[in-house]
């Protein structure tokens, strides 16, 4: 039996009927640059996540990026992100001119709030919370600590379409929540995708402006900027994909249970769920001993598996200015080594997840130690 790691093809057969008619009004309009299905899908996200307004742009980290210079975080600034993150998070930081300043995870593989106010320093302008794998992190504790400091705070939620926490969406609490659309996420488009999402109508038209060449209307131009705009046929795809999000998400989290109970009973601890129905599960994620030969095992068996993050951020060489070695961050690190992410998506049926789980078990036993 194979088993994808994702199934796009599925999914696009399911919904054919429904999402052609729309690109082909695009195509016949030809109203493919801001045209009325961006400001009609920006209208009904930002209603889904429960904010005042939405931005499209041309992909998450552009959205990361905008979000933080419309804040004015840039040159000699630093904003907290955790270092179990995938890198872009980063990236977005250090295209504005300001340093990433890392905090380990959780054993939830979330930032750990505990250690933010010992990673603030005079510079500190943000805090970005990144809510992973699909689950939010508990945003009180940041909040608060966003409070005592007078810090911005900007919601990494590009893995966590409809995830919530305390009954709240993610991307709801702070100045600023940024979701990416590639097309693998929860709500993918057909190609790169993002937008920020806030209720503070004044950073909403910052970025409006930032994505536009800073222009209200065309030729009269009130700030440098370049372009990061959402194209309307992305729109019009993800417009059609909304309406079927918490149906996939609640098809996620059944899975997620029979992973669980699967899982457990083969000795293997199923991933940390902080909440009954907050985890919308862009990613399952386990541990293991003897990851590599254990995902070869799994690949002959007809599997695909991921690794998320293999390395973390600050032993990358792209961060190696950071001067943060092995040891820096024990729980981001051990998790590095072990993390193994298996096939989930809306589409996986259960005799494939019996499959899965009856891998692992047989690898258990017949790959060496």
């Amino acid at each position: 039996m194979s088993v994808p790691f994702v199934d796009l093809k599925t999914q696009f057969r399911n919904l054919r009927d429904e999402i052609m008619p729309r690109i082909l009004r695009v195509m016949e309009d030809a109203t493919f640059i801001l045209g009325p299905d961006v400001g009609a899908f920006e209208e009904r996200f930002a209603g889904y996540v429960g904010t005042r307004h939405c931005v499209g742009v041309e992909s998450g980290t552009a959205a990361l990026q905008l979000a933080l210079e419309a804040l004015g975080i840039g040159d000699g600034d630093e904003v907290i992100l955790p270092a179990n993150t995938y890198i872009a998070s980063a990236i977005a930081v250090s295209a504005t001119g300001a340093s990433p300043v890392l905090v380990d995870c959780d054993d939830a593989y979330l930032m750990d709030a505990s250690k933010l106010d010992a990673a603030v320093t005079p510079r500190t302008k943000a805090i970005m919370p990144v809510h992973l794998y699909g689950q939010a992190v508990p945003m009180e504790p940041v909040l608060r600590c966003a409070r005592r400091h007078g810090l911005r705070v900007v919601e990494d939620a590009c893995q966590a379409h409809g995830a919530r926490d305390a009954g709240r969406a993610a991307g709801s609490f702070g100045d600023a929540g940024v979701f990416s659309f590639y097309p693998g996420k929860n709500l993918g488009a057909y190609g790169d995708g993002g937008a920020v999402l806030t209720d503070d109508p004044e950073l909403a038209e910052r970025v409006r402006l930032l994505r536009d060449f800073g222009q209200r209307r065309k030729y009269e131009h009130s700030i440098k900027a370049g372009s990061c705009r959402l194209d309307s046929i992305q729109a019009a795809v993800l417009d059609v994909k909304l309406a079927h999000l918490d149906r996939w998400n609640d098809a996620r989290r059944r899975n997620a249970r029979h992973y669980d109970a699967k899982l457990a009973a083969i000795g293997i601890e199923p991933p940390r769920r902080l909440t009954d129905d907050g985890h919308v599960y862009h990613l399952y994620v386990i541990e293991v001993e003897r990851r590599s030969a254990v995902q070869q095992f799994l690949s002959e068996c007809g599997i695909a598996t991921g690794i998320h993050y293999p390395i973390p951020i600050h032993l990358q060489q792209a961060y190696a200015d950071l001067g943060l070695g092995a040891g820096s961050f024990p729980v981001t690190e051990r998790a590095a080594h072990r993390i193994l992410s298996l096939p989930m998506y809306p589409e996986l049926r259960e005799e494939q997840i019996d499959h899965v789980v009856g891998a692992i078990e047989r690898s258990q036993r017949l790959v060496p130690a």
